[in-house]
């Protein structure tokens, strides 16, 4: 007699889910959060009423749910926290990217015609690591050294293999002894302050440039920025910013003729390598800096001469934009206790890294920062992705436009009249009441997401190219 298979706990819990009477409409509320794997519960109620008489037009309670309750999206724009809102973070990021550089969103198509370029700002180096190297495609043997020197701790100064891009070896230092830890924590705690006074000098230094005060050049020119950060394999925060010129008005408004992609490129290099921060009040403080390895490129429409794609940029943002420590080997959550740091699951450099943070935090020189509350981030606690005000669209118009999208959807179902047509109110009332999901449903909610995501990536490949005419 033939037995039947066995299914897994998990098959099994998702079976018994699928069976509850309250799934289709739960499966219909996890497909509206983009299949959310940290999906927030809601108890309430909204009511829309008519603004001039009164008049109730719709009711909508949580209680008359089968589920009890309201989905909603979690919003964390981490990956490796919520797959499905990440990439809606990473969607939005793109198009405000984008926006800024060939218009649309509200920002016009002319802007494509500014000077703009790309720009990285690395970290100074701490100590020696393992790297992965490649030339015309080949990788390379990773610190080639004659002789085979050794450290003074008797680790040796050089590596000759080839590390792949993915090798777990890469970023971690040659001699731990030897890296300076604590001067690579206190960079990445300072690292949105150095950002912060480049882009203060920037405009200073441009002004000397071309001879002219800094008053008299807010009258010709206006620059504007987005940028995100990148965590190396070595720990330490790097930026990536798309810096442009603009006329006094802003994207509307064309530069004059003289502000040129060499203008810009000189002044931040020169910007870049005046600002100073210190790291402490102590009596011999820490001077921070940008690295030496400062890259500045040109960025063309669609094409690349010299310089790279404005699609390849807003791509390459909105990857990272969605990234955090954890991809340099940490935790992506806060570190409560640090008798919780040796049974975490993370590198042996970022380890110590970790339990730098919460050794500095004890001194009084570094009281202000809050280098313990950052340990997970290896002390950085600046936002990932920022821009100046008129660089393009912001992300809160974005999520705007999303949720007046899908408002008008659920008045169209539910027959409730146009807004044109009647002015109404929507009076709401929330509470939590958890999040997460339960046993039984991550099956149900990553296959939602997956079924996302496919007819996304379909939809794309099925619109039509625009043809770019010129540069």
């Amino acid at each position: 007699m033939n037995q039947a298979p066995s299914l897994a706990p998990d098959m099994l819990a998702a079976l018994h889910r699928a069976a509850m009477p309250d799934f289709a409409r739960w499966q219909r509320m996890i497909y509206a959060t983009g299949g959310c794997a940290r999906p927030v519960r809601l108890h309430g109620e909204r009511l829309t009423v008519d603004a001039r008489t009164g008049e109730i037009l719709d009711v909508y309670r949580t209680a008359d749910e089968p589920t009890g309750f309201l989905l909603t999206a979690c919003g964390n724009r981490r990956a490796s926290r919520c797959a499905a809102c990440s990439e809606t973070y990473r969607d939005d990021t793109y198009h405000l990217i984008i926006s800024g550089l060939r218009g649309g969103k509200g920002v016009p198509e002319d802007v494509s015609g500014h000077p703009r370029v790309f720009a990285t700002f690395t970290a100074p180096s701490f100590g020696a690591v393992h790297a992965h190297r490649e030339r015309n495609g080949a990788t390379l043997p990773c610190r080639p050294r004659r002789n085979r020197p050794v450290c003074e701790h008797g680790e040796p100064e050089g590596c000759g293999r080839r590390h792949e891009r993915d090798d777990s070896q890469a970023g971690q230092p040659l001699c731990p002894s030897c890296y300076d830890y604590r001067g690579a924590v206190l960079w990445n705690a300072h690292a949105g302050e150095l950002w912060r006074r480049f882009t203060q000098a920037l405009p200073s230094v441009l002004a000397r440039l071309l001879g002219v005060r800094r008053a008299a050049l807010r009258r010709t020119l206006c620059l504007s920025y987005a940028k995100v950060a990148e965590y190396q394999a070595r720990g330490l925060v790097h930026f990536h910013a798309v810096i442009r010129l603009d006329g006094p008005e802003g994207p509307a408004d064309r530069p004059p003729d003289w502000a040129t992609v060499a203008l810009l490129d000189q002044a931040i290099r020169e910007a870049a390598g005046q600002v100073v921060v210190p790291a402490s009040d102590g009596p011999a403080p820490v001077l921070l800096r940008w690295g030496d390895q400062l890259d500045v490129r040109p960025v063309y429409v669609s094409a690349d001469v010299d310089g790279v794609s404005d699609q390849r940029v807003a791509a390459y943002v909105a990857k990272y934009a969605t990234k955090g420590a954890e991809s340099a080997g940490t935790v992506d959550r806060p570190i409560r206790r640090a008798e919780d740091i040796a049974g975490l699951a993370v590198t042996e450099h970022a380890r110590r890294m970790i339990l730098t943070c919460f050794a500095l935090g004890r001194l009084p020189e570094y009281r202000d920062l809050p280098l313990r509350q950052w340990a997970h981030m290896l002390g950085y606690r600046g936002h990932f992705s920022t821009k100046s005000r008129r660089y393009s669209i912001t992300l809160g118009n974005l999520r705007q436009a999303r949720a007046d999208y899908r408002a008008e959807q659920a008045r169209s179902i539910l027959g409730l009249p146009a807004p044109d047509g009647q002015e109404t109110v929507t009076l709401s009332q929330w509470r939590y009441a958890g999040n997460g999901l339960r046993h039984g449903e991550a099956l149900w909610a990553e296959l939602a997401r997956q079924r996302i995501t496919t007819a996304r990536r379909i939809s794309r490949e099925r619109e039509p190219e625009i043809p770019i005419e010129g540069r």
